[in-house]
């Protein structure tokens, strides 16, 4: 299924005040998770990438498609595999070979119909994401939490690292010492 992801993200959180927060705005606590993937470019598509990650309890490959900066500027069309492992292989036959195998720990929740994912990543302090069904959703989800919305952000990954003066694209294996 193809979808366009209303999401945003707020930097350099600290982790157990934003479990605190999630917890007296009535949250749920869906799961703490160590997440793995493998990313793919995309021949001849700048800003398009395959996905091809492993949450512990599900696997799922993704293209996922940048539009812009905005918080409704990336689609992703996603369905659930049954194998990390021999996805990756399948994908080798294809053609494709990753550009890079990379973990991160995710703890997530939800409130009012919102996704909300505390993520912690190697080399870089810890992030919230907001994903909603619109973006008036994210917006109000922050607000009930008291984020302040001018420090939302709908930067990608790659732009977040970037931040912090880290190419993620020059990194073959970014893994959890």
């Amino acid at each position: 299924m193809t979808a366009t992801e209303f999401e945003a993200k707020i930097l350099n959180v600290e982790p157990e005040k934003i479990r605190a927060l999630l917890t007296e705005a009535g949250a749920e606590h869906v799961a703490d998770r160590f997440q793995r993937r493998y990313v793919y470019d995309i021949p001849d598509r700048p800003g398009s990438w395959i996905r091809l990650r492993d949450i512990g309890t599900s696997v799922t490959l993704c293209v996922k498609e940048i539009h812009s900066d905005a918080i409704d500027g990336v689609t992703e069309t996603e369905t659930t595999v049954d194998d990390f492992d021999t996805m990756n292989v399948l994908l080798g036959k294809l053609g494709y070979q990753p550009k890079a195998y990379q973990e991160n720990r995710r703890s997530s929740w939800t409130l009012g119909g919102a996704a909300i994912e505390i993520d912690e990543w190697p080399l870089i302090p810890p992030y919230l994401e907001i994903e909603g069904d619109n973006a008036d959703h994210v917006h109000a989800t922050a607000a009930v939490l008291g984020l302040p919305r001018a420090e939302l952000t709908s930067e990608n990954t790659t732009k977040v690292y970037r931040r912090y003066g880290i190419d993620i694209e020059a990194i073959p294996r970014l893994i959890f010492e």
